[in-house]
């Protein structure tokens, strides 16, 4: 497919060429070489959007790099907090809403100056946001930021103060960071997020305005029904296998868990806080280790998938599930958080906007595993233990899986 539409261009390109060569070459004398790279570019132009794309590196910081970031870290949530309190006193005496910035603090509190200006302005803009959605969009109300074990901050781009330069990457009021960029970033750079895990791990996101050019069409549908048993059950009759990546590593994790929580009951009769205990906190990076590998696994294999699935059709059909109702089912919970589904529908939304494919989601209450996809006949609720089903108006036997994501994939594609 992507072939037959290079080709097109080129043929596009030859014709006009020979008009430009037939018409105005023996009257202006213009060089219809020239005019094959103009009409190139412009078919490029046409084919291209612009989107905004992160990358994300390793970074290996200093000791001093590293007391600068929990600096910053440190000061970014002390300003959430102080902001947010303020904003609640002033809405309770008032009942107006209090706009205040980063720069009305800094006289009482001096240390604010030491870190990047940046950082402390998009908490505010984050905070303002925040605070706006809590009244006009029914979001919860924000809350006060605690001293955890992974922290973040963002600063912006500001002629040239972030740039990425082999194994290093300059950062404002920090300078250069030794950083493992194992591939090459693309477009424009408007911002960077410098995280730390509860691994004690750096990270920067680089925020990229580039160019990305949507995928050949495969003039393919595909309807996609979610699961606990196998993750996806594609229209087409394949069945993607939940890799249950909880699971895998529970034994150790419990054992871990075990020890820390020892350690935490030695502590306590010992009279020292957590924070001083090192064989607890020895013991805390163990886990989150461990934590932090199922959450790499599960995203690698969604990110895969996603993938995959946005590369081969160009309508993609999914029912509209909401994670955090499903998650109420106590016998469920565990494993319907292990599978991931709202992140992995995040993932096909944001890569069909890039690739110009499109998601197209029905409604929780669609009838899926009810209806036959044959003859369209309602045979009614069916318990979880029923995988296969003979429909009693045309006879036609079902998997009750592949079934719902053919009915899913009829019902998407009427609704596009």
């Amino acid at each position: 497919m992507k072939q037959l539409t290079t080709i097109s261009i080129y043929y596009s390109i030859i014709a006009q060429l020979v008009e430009r060569m037939t018409v105005n070459h023996d009257v202006t004398g213009s060089n219809p070489v020239d005019g094959v790279f103009s009409i190139y570019r412009k078919s490029r132009e046409r084919e291209m959007t612009i989107k905004q794309k992160a990358y994300k590196f390793r970074l290996y910081p200093n000791e001093e790099q590293k007391q600068f970031f929990a600096k910053t870290f440190g000061c970014s949530r002390a300003i959430w907090n102080m902001m947010l309190a303020d904003k609640i006193k002033h809405y309770e005496e008032t009942g107006e809403t209090l706009y205040n910035t980063p720069a009305q603090y800094k006289k009482d509190f001096p240390w604010l100056k030491e870190v990047d200006s940046l950082a402390l302005s998009n908490v505010q803009l984050n905070l303002q946001k925040a605070y706006k959605n809590f009244f006009t969009s029914g979001f919860g109300f924000p809350n006060f930021k605690k001293k955890k074990h992974s922290q973040s901050y963002k600063t912006n781009n500001q002629k040239g103060s972030i740039a990425l330069d082999g194994r290093f990457i300059k950062l404002p009021k920090l300078g250069r960071v030794r950083v493992k960029a194992h591939r090459q970033i693309e477009g424009v750079i408007k911002s960077a997020t410098i995280s730390m895990t509860s691994t004690a791990k750096y990270y920067v996101s680089i925020l990229c305005e580039t160019e990305i050019t949507p995928l050949p069409k495969t003039d393919s549908s595909v309807g996609i029904d979610l699961g606990i048993s196998d993750f996806a059950i594609l229209s087409t009759g394949k069945k993607i296998c939940n890799e249950r990546f909880l699971e895998q590593l529970s034994e150790k994790l419990a054992e871990e868990q075990k020890i820390l929580s020892r350690r935490a009951l030695a502590a306590k009769k010992a009279g020292r806080k957590l924070s001083e205990s090192k064989n607890y906190q020895k013991q805390r990076v163990k886990v989150a280790r461990i934590y932090e590998k199922i959450a790499n696994m599960r995203r690698d294999f969604l990110h895969k998938l996603s993938t995959y699935l946005v590369k081969n059709h160009d309508i993609l059909c999914i029912e509209d599930l909401s994670s955090k109702n499903l998650m109420k089912n106590r016998k469920l919970a565990k494993a319907i958080g292990d599978v991931s589904w709202s992140e992995f529908v995040r993932m096909l939304e944001y890569k069909a906007n890039w690739y110009e494919k499109q998601v197209s989601k029905i409604s929780r209450w669609y009838p899926s595993s009810q209806l036959c996809s044959d003859c369209g006949f309602n045979s009614g609720k069916k318990p979880l233990s029923v995988r296969d089903w003979t429909c009693e108006n045309c006879g036609s036997h079902h998997d009750r899986d592949i079934n719902a994501s053919i009915n899913i994939l009829n019902e998407g594609l009427r609704l596009v």
